[in-house]
Order: C-alpha cells, then structure tokens, then sequence
C-alpha cells in the first residue's frame, strides 16, 4: 500500500493543524504501532532546471521505423524550444514537464542540447517514470490545463519533496488499505484527535431509486448505488488529485474512474463507476456463475 506523506499529514491535521514530523520520524512510528514498512520512497532526485512547458507544434517524422515527433515548445522564454519525443499521448495545446538542458533526472541521466533522428532537442519532455514519480510508463506527464504557466518550477508543481510510504499491510488490519486508517493509527502513535475523514453529510438524491438485489450468501452486507451526472469525461481530472493517484501507484484514466479510486484510497471504500447509458435491467450482486468470464 504506497501512500504519500503529504496525504497523511493533510488528513492528520484536520485534527491538530500544526502537527508535523520527518519522514523518519513517522517510519518509527508506524513500526511501533505494528505496520512493517517495507520501503520509504524519495521522489527524483532531480537537480537542474526543470519546468512547466506548453507544447504549441507537433512534426511527425515519418522516416523512421518508429513514431517520432518534433516538437515546439514554450518554457516561458523569449524564443520556443524545439525537442523531439516518440511519446503519442500528447497534442498541441498540452501542458508538460520539461527537463532543460543541465538537469539531472534520477539515475543520473543528465539532459544536454544533441542532435537525434536528425533534429536538435535541446531539452526532454518528461514522464512519471522518469521523474521517479510513480511508475507509469504510457507515455509523457500530461498536467490538466492551467495548472501552471509556462517557465513555472515543475518542483513546486510536483511537489518532489514529498516521500511515499509503502507500507505491507496484513490481511487482519485490512483498515489500513487507506489513508484514513494509517491515519487514525498516526494520530493514536501522537496521541492526537482524529477527525474522521468520511464524517460528513450524505448529499440529497433525486429520482427513483434503481432496481438491485444483494443475494444471500455473498457475504454483501452492504451495496449502493447513486447516480452522478455532467461529467465530462474528455477532461483531465484536476491535478492535485492526478498527483495523488500516481503516487499511490495508480494511472489516472478519466474523471469518474479517478473519483471513485481516490475514494477508494481515502476512505477505504471500494467504488465502481457504471456507465448508466449501457445499464439495462436491475442491479443483482452475486457470485459468478459456473464458466462466466469476466
């Protein structure tokens, strides 16, 4: 289970706003009250200029066996950088992170001005795998628009001094498959007050109620459904959720998908998100029949 300290505090704090300790700390901590921590993750290091970059011209170079493209970007000076990529998860108009030339990224792969596929780069557009910032390996970091302007500190951004925490959670403390329950234990470790994150009012529901059925023997001792509607599912969810997500090991996709895996992390809660366009009939929770694939 990786979840990132800056998460925990957020949560710890609700409780007791200044309360703060190092990564080195916590370990101990949690150790103490019986969680093994298998490892304490740094994100990067990365040293050298690393910014905010807005792609405005994609070339695709088709003389080459694989997709290869070169690209115009804008990192906030007087002239765009040309850099060439093979990423295909990107368009003109998308907002990335840009390693420039003099940066190092982790493993101590330096970023220098060079000429390759017979273009000069002169700089990187990154991914999270290469920033050591989760493991996703699709293709180029895309931030959802406005989050910075070209030229801003891709440090403050990422936030690259925050740690994860992964933590081998055993099957008789299955509470602690969330941030809220590695942070209750936090607050029990300090002997703080803990203000439970899922203590709040339901919102109202309009309409009837959709059909569904909980058979017996399932072991479902609980089962809802609520419809949620105006969602743009085009649009990139906002960053900061983003940034949750990847460092806790999961590939944001769309907007409902991300919604419900972050309250799945947070709250310890498992969530699905149905397509109500594709739903004919009523809802029935029940084992899988013999020879059902899935």
């Amino acid at each position: 289970m990786k979840l990132p300290y800056s998460w925990l505090r957020e949560v710890v704090r609700a409780g007791t706003p200044d309360w703060d300790v190092s990564a080195e700390v916590l370990e101990q901590a949690l150790i103490r009250v019986g969680h093994e921590v298998e490892d304490v993750i740094t994100l990067g290091p990365v040293t050298g200029p690393l910014v905010i970059g807005k792609v405005t011209e994609i070339e695709e170079l088709t003389e080459f066996k694989k997709p290869i493209r070169a690209c115009k970007v804008d990192v906030g000076e007087a002239d765009l950088r040309d850099i060439v990529c093979g990423a295909r998860n990107f368009v003109a108009g998308d907002t990335v992170v840009v390693a420039l030339p003099g940066a190092v990224l982790p493993g101590d792969f330096a970023i220098a001005t060079r000429k390759t596929y017979g273009r000069i780069s002169d700089g990187m557009i990154c991914s999270a795998a290469e920033l050591r910032f989760g493991a996703d390996h699709s293709g180029i970091m895309v931030l959802p628009p406005d989050t910075a302007a070209p030229g801003d500190s891709a440090y403050d951004v990422l936030g690259l001094d925050d740690v994860v925490f992964d933590l081998a959670i055993t099957p008789d403390r299955g509470y602690g498959l969330s941030v809220r329950g590695i942070a209750r234990e936090i607050a029990c470790a300090f002997d703080l007050p803990f203000v439970d994150p899922a203590d709040v009012e339901p919102l109202p529901v309009e309409g009837e109620a959709w059909p569904l059925t909980v058979q017996p023997g399932t072991g479902v001792s609980r089962f809802a459904l609520r419809p949620v509607t105006g969602i743009d599912q085009h649009a990139l969810s906002p960053w900061w959720m983003r940034r949750r997500l990847l460092l806790s090991g999961i590939r944001p996709i769309s907007p409902a998908v991300d919604v419900t895996n972050y309250v799945m992390l947070e709250l310890g809660h498992p969530m699905h998100a149905h397509d109500r366009t594709r739903i004919t009939g009523a809802f029935d929770v029940r084992f899988a029949r013999p020879g059902r694939r899935w």
